[in-house]
Formats: C-alpha cells, structure tokens, sequence
C-alpha cells in the first residue's frame, strides 16, 4: 500500500506548478504515478516526481505549494464612513492568506454593531483598523447615571459632556447636584459612576 502524502487540512490547497506544456504528461498511456521527491521538504513547500511507467519510463520534477486559505469578512457594497455596521453589509468569502491584510476580520459578526471610520470599498476586506466601537454616549445626551454604594443602587438624570465608546470613561453632569463627575459608559444613555 503506497503511503499518503496529503496531509492538507480544510484550510489548504496545493498550487502545483509550472509544468512545461511540451512535456510529455499527455502522451503517458498508463496513469501517471506522484511520489514526493525528498523526505526533506520545507512546510509550505515540496518537489514532486511525476513517473510514467511506460517501457520508456520517463519522470518530470514539479514543484508544489501548500497555501493557506482563510475565510474573510467583506464588504456586500461600498460602506460610507460613519455607518453602524449591519450583518447585510458583509459577506464572508474564502481567500488564501498571503492575499489578506493585517487585522483582517476572519467572521462577519465581529463587525456588525461597530462603526466604519473611514470609507470601505464594496468588495474590499474588512480590517480592525476601518472599524471602531459605537458611541454608547454622545455629547449633550441625556444620560441616566447609576452610582451603586454599599448594595444600594441609586439612579439619577445627567447630561454628557463627552462622547463616550462602550466601557470608555465619560466626563457627565448631576442633573439634580450641578456636579461634574466621571464615570464609564455601560450601554446606551447610561453611565455608571464609581464611588471610592
């Protein structure tokens, strides 16, 4: 039993070649057998004997590569920067991977709810770098600020005086108080405070 040499996974493929189009690889009437040419052979790399094993056998040498593939977050059409990012902007394709870009978005999801910060071509791989977080506090919004003491939960009206993303400190006003504080940006129109 001859031994197998493929030991690609779901996330390879091979690119085989250049075969010189003069060889004789059609004029073989008997099926023509691969054998890997050296034990020794790089990752991403071997050397294929091809063998005809005609009364005037004949073998040709071919190189061959292992390429890995990846899926890829792209955008479904062109993307103006500023968008909130819905599931039906992306699209998830199959490319190998020395074609990607660094930061490149291997799972649509990751991106939906997050912002464009710059325009995104319709076809053009998605990066953390295009992306940021949705503001979860803008400046001027009216806010509900939390502040938990001891068990107690207490809940107020304020006013943001930053822009803040998701878990980013926001500078807010105490409505009922006049006060400035900080606190952190939980979710939409609310900021928790921390007490010390």
């Amino acid at each position: 039993m001859e031994p197998s040499y493929d030991c690609r996974t779901a996330r390879q493929r091979f690119l085989v070649g250049p075969i010189d189009p003069h060889t004789q690889l059609q004029k073989c009437k008997r099926p023509i057998r691969p054998m890997v040419a050296s034990a020794v052979h790089m990752r991403d790399r071997a050397t294929i004997e091809l063998v005809c094993e005609e009364a005037k056998s004949w073998h040709i040498y071919v190189a061959v590569r292992i390429i890995g593939t990846s899926p890829v977050a792209v955008a479904a059409h062109a993307i103006v920067a500023g968008t909130v990012l819905k599931a039906g902007d992306l699209k998830i394709e199959e490319h190998d991977l020395p074609d990607l870009p660094l930061g490149f978005l291997d799972d649509p999801a990751i991106a939906v709810g997050l912002t464009a910060s710059r325009p995104i071509a319709g076809g053009a791989f998605l990066t953390n770098q295009q992306l940021v977080a949705a503001k979860a506090v803008q400046r001027g919004q009216s806010v509900t600020l939390i502040a938990d003491a001891g068990g107690i939960s207490v809940r107020m009206a304020g006013r943001a005086l930053s822009d803040g993303l998701m878990n980013q400190r926001v500078r807010v006003q105490n409505l009922s108080s006049g006060k400035i504080v900080e606190g952190i940006a939980r979710s939409e129109q609310v900021v928790e405070i921390i007490l010390q």
